[in-house]
């Protein structure tokens, strides 16, 4: 293996942790604060007589209070089906179906806390895992000949590019939580 090709295995190490930053923010503005919002369930498509229909199509979204929603089915054997959309769509909140109409109750501001730092977590996990692949991949080399300068050089450069992307991690992280919070 030759400088060059840890020059790659750098890159696409810093590559992958550009991926694991994006899926961060990607799911980090899945989980929203504040009041609640008919917007919330905007892009939940639900299966409606075999094709797939945006949910404020099939029934009824409005606000009961600050922190509940209610969907309202125009037609009432669409409750499973809004309910199967709702807890597949992944937003993080349960419907309460009640044989009328379902119900969304947004979990208190520290479940959010909660929601978004094991998201942080898992990003900082799936960093330094790719850190740990690019390291081996360099130890690999220097035992099929790269120098030691090089090698110590390079793996420099990965943990440099890990620090980085940790410190893009926390930093989401804070702005996420000040976004809770502010509510």
């Amino acid at each position: 293996m030759s400088s060059e090709d840890v020059s790659l295995a750098i890159e696409l190490a810093e590559d992958s942790m550009k991926k694991a930053i994006n899926h961060l923010e990607s799911e980090l503005a899945k989980i929203r604060a504040g009041k609640a919002n008919p917007q919330m369930v905007d892009g939940i498509m639900v299966d409606y007589y075999g094709s797939p229909t945006p949910l404020n199509q099939i029934g009824n979204i409005s606000i009961m209070d600050a922190r509940t929603l209610t969907i309202q089915p125009w037609e009432k054997n669409m409750l499973q089906p809004i309910e199967r959309a709702i807890i597949a769509s992944n937003i993080g909140i349960n419907p309460q179906n009640d044989g009328n109409i379902i119900r969304l109750f947004l979990p208190p501001l520290t479940e959010l806390v909660k929601r978004s730092q094991g998201e942080g977590e898992h990003s900082r996990v799936a960093i330094r895992n790719i850190r740990r692949e690019a390291i081996e991949a360099i130890k690999k080399a220097q035992k099929n000949g790269l120098s030691e300068d090089v090698a110590k050089d390079a793996e420099a450069d990965v943990q440099a590019i890990t620090d980085r992307y940790i410190s893009l991690v926390e930093k989401h992280l804070g702005s996420k939580e000040k976004e809770i919070m502010a509510v």
